[in-house]
């Protein structure tokens, strides 16, 4: 059978899919996640730093280093396994060591990731994770002493996920070592993958809740700049019946407005849909857990719903207000320029009423010109008409006086008609 060559990027599309499996984890172990990002401009960040950053970590450990241009990684560093993930605007560590520390949530368990090494980051910490991971009490109000111990309990979220494969909590909040915590229980016979993969998504959750917050911070500064902007598009649009200022002059400043409104919409639209789509991929995540009640406990998915939806529906606001502010004012200019064409056309039919006055005035003063002029060509027609007829009016008897008084109707009348010829050849 004969070979038909492959598309160029067959392989990589597919080998897209393969990307990033999920780690194999046994429990007890203990998870440290980390997500690193630029302030500004993160999407266009040199990732050869970023590359740079994990082999300084990796030559720590003596460990293999990863493709060059691979945006994914896994390895062993010590008694850990590391997984380390390039993405559009940030990049993450993920750590996982077997076993449990005495004491629960242990900063020191987040050592795998040296403060030294932290600081040579290309970037700041976005999100810090502390996932503890251990088996299921028997006896459920152990397990729930245990969260109340652990976690606030205002904003404790806890649910039984995946078909009641394992019970999952955390609060949401940044303890004192700058970490947010999150604990996992799983049945004794739950596979590896299955607990790898509840684990992944617990950190998803937060990288994309703390990604799509900087939708929210951003859409407070814009709101701020939109507040600002609407009173001038308001007093614009109410004085566009007034005479003053000038409809050039409002239109001039309603422009001005519509600029600043389009660059607001640039220098924002990048991180409002990105936003959207880090909402998306939470909610999505979200629901994957398969989330069942404990206790009269609050879910995860109640928790973003009570505290994280309102932050989004605030993005969501500004972007569209900042939208209808721009159409606003877009309408208003097309309204304003109506006016304008309006006025100059009044103007142009005045201009043209008194070139019509004045080409009257013109072709009067012509027609006075040319009766003057017939005068003037039949006084100089006659005297040459004189010089010519004068030795045959002579011999006839008749006197210079006499001739020149006969050749002067003639010879005018000749002169008009002569000159209304050439006029109407002219017309």
């Amino acid at each position: 059978m004969p070979m038909i060559p492959d598309h160029p990027l067959r392989y990589a599309t597919v080998n897209e899919l393969h990307a990033r499996p999920f780690p194999l984890l046994q429990a007890p172990c203990m998870a440290a996640y980390v997500a690193i990002k630029e302030p500004v401009e993160a999407a266009n960040r040199d990732r050869g730093a970023d590359r740079a950053h994990l082999l300084a970590l990796l030559d720590r450990h003596g460990a293999a280093h990863p493709q060059p241009e691979a945006t994914h990684f896994a390895g062993e560093i010590g008694r850990s396994s590391l997984k380390w993930e390039s993405h559009t605007e940030f990049v993450t560590y993920s750590a996982f060591t077997p076993g449990l520390s005495a004491r629960p949530f242990d900063p020191m368990e987040a050592d795998v990731f040296p403060a030294d090494w932290l600081e040579q980051a290309p970037g700041k910490r976005l999100t810090s994770v502390l996932i503890r991971v251990e088996h299921l009490p028997e006896d459920e109000a152990v397990m729930l002493a245990q969260l109340d111990d652990w976690f606030v309990a205002e904003s404790l979220a806890v649910a039984r996920v995946v078909d009641g494969a394992a019970v999952v909590a955390g609060d949401f909040r940044i303890d004192p070592a700058g970490h947010m915590r999150f604990a996992v229980f799983v049945r004794p016979d739950t596979g590896a993958r299955r607990v790898g993969r509840i684990v992944q998504r617990l950190c998803e959750i937060e990288t994309y809740r703390a990604m799509s917050m900087l939708g929210l911070m951003r859409s407070r500064q814009l709101t701020g700049q939109l507040n600002a902007l609407d009173p001038r598009l308001a007093g614009l649009v109410g004085a566009m019946d007034a005479s003053e200022p000038s409809p050039e002059t409002a239109l001039h400043n309603l422009l001005a407005i519509s600029a600043e409104l389009e660059s607001l919409a640039v220098k924002f639209s990048f991180r409002f849909g990105a936003t959207a789509a880090y909402e998306a991929i939470l909610n999505q995540r979200v629901q994957v857990l398969r989330e069942e009640r404990v206790a009269g406990r609050q879910t995860f998915g109640e928790f973003m719903m009570r505290r994280y939806d309102p932050a989004m529906r605030t993005v969501k606001s500004a972007e569209k207000r900042l939208g209808e502010m721009a159409d606003r004012a877009e309408r208003a200019a097309e309204l304003l320029r109506t006016r304008v064409d309006v006025e100059r056309s009044a103007q142009n039919q005045k201009l043209l009423e008194s070139m019509d006055r004045r080409a009257d005035l013109a072709l009067r003063l012509q027609h006075t010109v040319e009766g003057l002029s017939v005068v003037a060509i039949s006084y100089y027609a006659v005297s040459l008409a004189g010089y010519l007829a004068y030795p045959l009016a002579k011999a006839a008897g008749f006197s210079k006086e006499m001739l020149t008084a006969v050749l002067v109707l003639p010879v005018m009348a000749a002169v008009w008609l002569m000159v209304r010829r050439i006029r109407k050849a002219m017309h």
